[in-house]
């Protein structure tokens, strides 16, 4: 059960930050004995693979830093984050970690599963990501945007690390993003409705009391 906690965190993660986890993954498996690679998986830990990742990573923290910039981030990212989720819970089902000793348990006989499971649940926070980033946007005047993205490269990182090391606490930090989100298309869904209230007053020749 615990894999499965592991390979939720990481492509919650990826959802995020497509390479975050991907790094994380190599860097701990290639430097550390935190997390260990089977055979199969050995390549995520590759000298070569840890620079493109890293180079990839570099030109996504910009990018998505940049109003508008970031909104065709999110185009192209649609079919990364998925990809990136799926290789991170595939990764993980079938790793050796501090808490996992019998990798691949969880998945017995279908090696397939944890890649969709991860694929499926990065799309799924990806689009809470990409349906969130222009209405902070918009609210913001651009502003928010680098602050937003900062703090979920935070998250991609923090959720990336327990996931490997303490995964029972990701429950909590996937908690808190769906509660964000839905936060903030409560806020949005209000605004909309205080927009249209307005145009209808003044459609209708009322105005608001001084």
């Amino acid at each position: 059960m615990l894999e499965s906690l592991t390979g939720l965190g990481l492509a919650t993660s990826a959802g995020l930050n497509a390479y975050i986890p991907l790094m994380a993954i190599g860097l701990l498996a290639r430097y550390s004995d935190l997390i260990t690679l089977p055979s199969n998986w050995a390549w995520m830990e590759n000298g070569w693979t840890l620079t493109i990742v890293a180079v990839l990573l570099a030109i996504e923290f910009v990018a998505d830093k940049i109003p508008m910039l970031d909104h065709v981030n999110d185009v192209i990212q649609t079919f990364i984050r998925p990809t990136a989720g799926g290789l991170a819970f595939g990764a993980a089902s079938s790793s050796e970690t501090v808490t996992v000793t019998d990798p691949g348990s969880f998945f017995t006989s279908h090696q397939w599963v944890p890649i969709v499971v991860g694929g499926a649940i990065s799309l799924g926070v990806h689009g809470m990501k990409a349906a969130a980033r222009p209405v902070i946007n918009a609210t913001t005047v651009g502003v928010g945007a680098p602050i937003v993205s900062t703090i979920e490269d935070f998250f991609s990182v923090a959720l990336s690390v327990l996931a490997i090391v303490f995964p029972l606490i990701v429950l909590l930090f996937v908690l808190l993003i769906f509660v964000s989100f839905g936060w903030l298309m409560r806020r949005r869904k209000r605004r909309k409705e205080e927009k249209a209230a307005a145009k209808w007053a003044a459609a209708q020749g009322y105005r608001p009391a001084p």
